[in-house]
């Protein structure tokens, strides 16, 4: 039997669980279990009211509401910016240690080859990224940084491009990492050994770490730790390169690497929804 996900909190109004990196949240053309969203009508049994997403190769919290009064709350909180969600983010380079902040308008990359991407541009949407490096750790190759990472805006990879523009990208990132041709490989299935060796880890290493908002008179949080490839890089560790569980067909890459966009300076519903 499929293991769906974990649960790590449920009620009669909410399920919180933990998205592994891979899976997508939205229902793609595969089997019943390709996506997250499928994972959580087989497992309710019916159609659950997803509030916000996490790229597919993020993993960490997420929340479903199983009712529309439920779910008319919660997005409403989240219009109202009272849903707080940090990332943690593994990054190249030596960070400042301490706390620091991004505005930078964000739009489509007209200059790029992958359809997906986006970029710090001045007539894009507005964005705001939040963040604090926690630490420095070394590994044979360089000098990464430990950095925590809040949005005050939702924009589509929002954190991974403002990192990305302050000279620190995530480790791992297929698009703004060190080379995006990567990701025109990946897509089509075609990564080879020198290429995963740039990246180092199977997917890029952002993680939705926390979650918490007020709910029926008290504060709700949940955590989820980062998954165990992301700590021992951090730790210094080889992590040997391992394959994607929930990897598309190769008959859909293409088409969802066409398709995923969501458009220049996307916005979800309630401001912070989306993931970087």
């Amino acid at each position: 039997m499929v293991s769906l996900f974990e649960i790590l909190h449920e009620d009669a109004d909410l399920l919180v669980l933990r998205k592994p990196a891979g899976l997508v949240c939205h229902p793609t053309k595969g089997d019943e279990y390709s996506s997250l969203v499928s994972r959580v009508r087989i497992h309710l049994g019916f159609e659950p009211h997803m509030i916000h997403r996490l790229d597919r190769e993020t993993g960490g919290v997420m929340v479903f509401t199983k009712t529309d009064e439920a779910g008319a709350e919660l997005r409403a909180l989240w219009a109202a910016g009272l849903v707080t969600k940090e990332y943690v983010a593994l990054v190249h380079g030596r960070m400042p240690l301490g706390d620091g902040a991004l505005d930078a308008p964000l739009g489509r990359d007209v200059s790029s080859a992958v359809a997906i991407k986006d970029c710090v541009r001045s007539d894009g949407a507005s964005a705001r990224t939040r963040w604090r490096c926690e630490r420095h750790f070394e590994r044979p190759d360089g000098v990464y940084s430990w950095v925590r990472v809040w949005l005050d805006t939702g924009r589509k990879h929002q954190i991974r491009i403002h990192l990305s523009h302050l000279g620190y990208p995530i480790v791992g990132d297929k698009v703004y990492g060190l080379d995006e041709r990567i990701y025109l490989d990946f897509v089509v299935g075609q990564l080879t050994e020198s290429q995963q060796q740039r990246l180092q880890v199977p997917f890029h290493a952002l993680h939705a770490e926390r979650l918490w908002f007020p709910w029926k008179g008290s504060e709700c949080g949940f955590v989820a730790a980062p998954e165990s490839w992301f700590l021992e890089f951090a730790a210094g560790q080889q992590v040997p390169w391992f394959a994607d569980p929930f990897a598309p067909t190769p008959e859909s890459r293409a088409a969802r690497s066409e398709t995923s966009s969501a458009g220049p300076g996307s916005f979800f519903p309630g401001g912070n929804s989306q993931d970087g």
